[in-house]
């Protein structure tokens, strides 16, 4: 196929128009609950404790199971999207979380919420590695930082959603305890979030990867008839070499081959200390409060107003995804999350506790857009799902056994030890990107997976 007429050469040609923004908005709804999930259990797990629904062991039990479904779900359905496609895995992933986090809503015990947190778990994990996936494969690469630091900064908008639902539910009983309601809130919206996401198109990449090239140009139709090409006379990226694609079938014995083996060990390395370092604090927080003293009301309180900044960082990252080089600024964000974190450990002023929160909190969600935008760049789309989804389910694991790690550091050293155990986690994801992680800034998908 010649280079100039392939669907990858087609889509870098294609300016930004009505269809980027239509699926951009689309896509990002799902990464909005998944954000929604993990920060609710965060706040409502101290609200948990408080009433005596739950004791700190079983809150560390909840939060491993959960992180053990979207493991599971990041297996089952990351990888799996590489077969089933992009589109047939959101379908399914967010109807799966809507149902097991209603039914959770109306759990009777501890031992029945984290069987339901488990399985909610499956239907959430993978939503973020096939957003990464995803966006990758529909945008141009120069605007390809940038479209995943959108759905990043739409994601995190969740947080302080939830914080505020949180704060104001929590102390009412109508019928049922607040804690339940936020859950219900989140399974209906995340309902509606699958019924407006039915008519996604297919990835046009996956579909020519696959040998579907009649889809694929009709997909890739789909695209360019919503997109102004009429006015821009300029292409997008001529200047981009983007290689033929053949049609093939990605095998999970390829991620150990060169040239992908040093990544694929990269990233399953990254994915495991900057779970302990970004999960640490962001399901921790308002536990941590507490147990230093500070009274439910008042963790709440702190807590939220951290929350406030949560879409900042992605939206940072709009602005400089594409501009700044995303491996170094990766490093650089670890040592800045390293550092403020230790100041959020000891600090005691409510003031510099809430401004050290906030500075984490700023600089772990630009980490994470550039992260998730970083991942998705390093595999080719036969086995760009395969290669993310197994690599990004090592954080999902870690976050499951790191739960119950920084549980018991928690009772045996405290809130400073703990931090200081997230600190060295993220100096070692800074020493993993700057030594083995490869520069993508500006390159087709096509050209570095070679």
């Amino acid at each position: 196929m010649n280079e100039t007429n392939s669907i990858a050469a087609r889509i870098e040609q294609i300016p930004a128009g009505r269809f980027h923004r239509r699926f951009i908005a689309l896509v990002s709804l799902g990464g909005w609950f998944d954000f929604y999930d993990i920060y609710m259990m965060a706040y409502i797990g101290a609200a948990l404790q408080q009433s005596g629904f739950l004791t700190l062991h079983q809150f560390t039990d909840i939060i491993a199971a959960g992180f053990f479904g979207m493991f599971t779900g990041t297996l089952l359905f990351g990888m799996g999207s590489d077969r089933m496609g992009r589109r047939s895995a959101f379908v399914a992933m967010l109807l799966i979380y809507s149902l097991f986090t209603l039914a959770a809503a109306f759990a009777l015990s501890a031992g029945w919420l984290l069987i339901l947190r488990f399985f909610a778990g499956i239907g959430i994990g993978a939503e973020l590695v096939v957003i990464d996936t995803y966006v990758s494969e529909m945008v141009p690469s120069t605007a390809r930082g940038r479209y995943v630091a959108i759905t990043q900064t739409v994601g995190f908008t969740a947080v302080p959603v939830v914080a505020i639902l949180v704060r104001v539910l929590e102390p009412t009983h109508f019928l049922m305890p607040g804690w339940r309601w936020v859950m219900v809130i989140g399974s209906i919206g995340a309902a509606l979030a699958w019924y407006f996401r039915r008519n996604l198109p297919e990835s046009p990449r996956w579909l020519e990867s696959r040998g579907r090239h009649a889809e694929a140009e009709a997909a890739l139709a789909r695209l360019q008839v919503e997109s102004p090409v009429h006015e821009s006379p300029v292409r997008n990226n001529a200047h981009v070499e983007v290689p033929p694609v053949k049609a093939e079938r990605a095998s999970f014995a390829e991620l150990w081959r060169p040239p992908y083996r040093r990544r694929t060990i990269m990233l399953v390395i990254f994915h495991a200390l900057q779970t302990i370092g970004y999960y640490g604090f962001a399901n921790w927080a308002p536990t941590f409060l507490m147990r230093r003293g500070v009274s439910l009301l008042h963790s709440l309180e702190y807590t939220l107003l951290i929350a406030l900044v949560s879409p900042l960082g992605p939206a940072i990252a709009i602005l400089t995804s594409d501009k700044l080089e995303r491996k170094w600024t990766i490093v650089a964000l670890s040592l800045l999350i390293a550092a403020f974190g230790l100041g959020f450990a000891f600090w005691s002023l409510p003031t510099l506790i809430v401004l050290s929160g906030a500075l984490v909190t700023l600089c772990s969600n630009w980490f994470s857009a550039l992260l998730h935008t970083y991942q998705s760049e390093l595999f080719p789309t036969r086995m760009r799902a395969t290669g993310v989804g197994f690599t990004y389910s090592w954080s999902r694991l870690s976050a499951s056994f790191s739960s119950l790690l920084i549980g018991a550091v928690l009772v045996r050293a405290g809130v400073g030890g703990v931090f200081a155990l997230l600190a060295a986690a993220m100096l070692g994801v800074a020493v993993v990107i700057g030594a083995s992680g490869p520069r993508t800034n500006r390159i087709a998908l096509e050209r570095l997976a070679r």
